[in-house]
């Protein structure tokens, strides 16, 4: 198959994040197509059987098997590396196929893990519940006090994992301060940076080692697929990450990579726009309600530390009501937002993550985090923020607020 010059770093390297979100990675068959070709195939032929065991033997280029390669998903992956500043990416079915990989492909029995509290309900089910049944132990910390990982370092601690902003409560960590205390100690450090993506934010640019995604979110953007991703040096996606993937076939399907390609596309146009809406929204809400968590707004204890890593916050953020009954009365009297558990959709979204996204979350684990039962989490889409905000002071009214 013909590669694209795209492919070519020496040229790919002065190109900017826009132009890489089009053409990056971009494979072309004999045909010259100008849209990606979706390759739906799960095995290759030979001309030779030597050609076959030379490639198992990893002495010859080319694909063996689409559990471990397929051009569709190859040109996703390099595109991915490419918005990321990453010398490699692999792709997976979902996000947790992603969060689940990078943790269990580097860490054994007798390891010891230091996570963020404020994370998604399932990456906090990783960290608590998964994790300890290998004998893998773990300690949760307030990510936003990068002392709070210095301290619950120990002998055998071998990754930092931790979301910034954080689901649901929008906690940012001090990439720069955390990413180079896991350096000084040889420690592993893994980020999360699905509600960012690296149109908005680049962990790797601050020192991360690695950086995890739900593809599924922003990358796509509109609801369609599910799909991850991870990001790091050759090295780790070859002989760490890769290995471990192989073997169990956590594969993300060509047709769901062709999705995401195409959402990479516009992901720069949505996501900025997304954040002006959220904005918008935010200010609107602001003093509204008894509490808003938006890292874009001064009133965020963090909006400083949040405006100096990223070029905007995204479209996601969170606010307080009294109780769970008004939470819901809410919700029940939206009639344009959609009540939803998904986020980095182009439609905007509400859930109340104690009753969804964190409902598996110990009611313990849940205080800690801040994920109260007034607490609501809206992603703001691309509709006129207008009529987001009418919808809003509409069920407010309603609601008594």
């Amino acid at each position: 198959m013909k590669r694209h010059s795209g492919q070519d770093r020496s040229i790919t390297q002065n190109w900017r994040p826009a132009t890489l979100a089009v053409r990056g990675g971009t494979a072309r068959s004999e045909y010259g197509e100008t849209s990606e070709a979706m390759f739906l195939t799960s095995g290759y032929c030979y001309d030779r059987a030597e050609d076959a065991a030379a490639r198992f033997a990893g002495e010859q280029t080319g694909m063996t098997y689409s559990r471990l390669q397929n051009p569709t998903v190859e040109m996703l992956e390099q595109r991915i590396a490419l918005l990321e500043g990453a010398e490699a990416c692999r792709t997976m079915a979902t996000g947790m196929a992603a969060m689940t990989a990078v943790l269990l492909c580097q860490l054994q029995q007798g390891d010891h893990v230091v996570a963020g509290r404020a994370a998604f309900g399932s990456c906090r089910w990783l960290v608590d519940t998964l994790l300890p049944k290998f004998g893998i132990q773990s300690t949760t910390v307030d990510a936003r006090d990068p002392q709070a990982f210095e301290d619950a370092v120990r002998p055998n601690t071998k990754v930092f994992f931790f979301e910034t902003p954080a689901n649901p409560t929008m906690d940012v960590v001090d990439l720069r301060a955390v990413c180079g205390i896991a350096r000084e100690r040889g420690i592993t450090s893994v980020v999360d940076n699905a509600f960012a993506t690296p149109a908005l934010q680049r962990p790797m640019d601050f020192g991360a080692d690695v950086t995890a995604y739900s593809a599924t979110k922003m990358m796509d953007g509109q609801g369609r697929v599910l799909a991850g991703a991870v990001c790091g040096t050759q090295d780790f996606i070859d002989n760490t990450l890769l290995p471990f993937t192989r073997n169990t076939g956590p594969t993300l399907s060509a047709f769901n990579a062709w999705v995401v390609l195409k959402g990479l596309e516009t992901l720069d146009l949505r996501i900025r726009r997304q954040s002006e809406n959220a904005l918008a929204v935010g200010r609107f809400l602001e003093g509204r309600v008894p509490r808003i968590l938006h890292p874009g707004l001064p009133s965020h204890p963090q909006h400083d530390l949040a405006m100096s890593q990223m070029s905007a916050v995204g479209g996601i953020f969170a606010f307080e009501v009294a109780d769970r009954a008004q939470a819901h009365a809410l919700l029940n009297a939206l009639e344009l937002i959609d009540i939803s558990n998904n986020i980095g959709d182009s439609r905007s979204l509400m859930t109340h993550p104690a009753s969804t996204t964190h409902y598996g979350v110990a009611p313990e684990a849940r205080a800690e985090m801040g994920v109260t039962e007034g607490l609501l989490r809206l992603n703001v889409g691309l509709e006129d923020p207008q009529d987001l905000i009418d919808d809003l002071d509409r069920a407010l009214r309603q609601v008594g607020l």
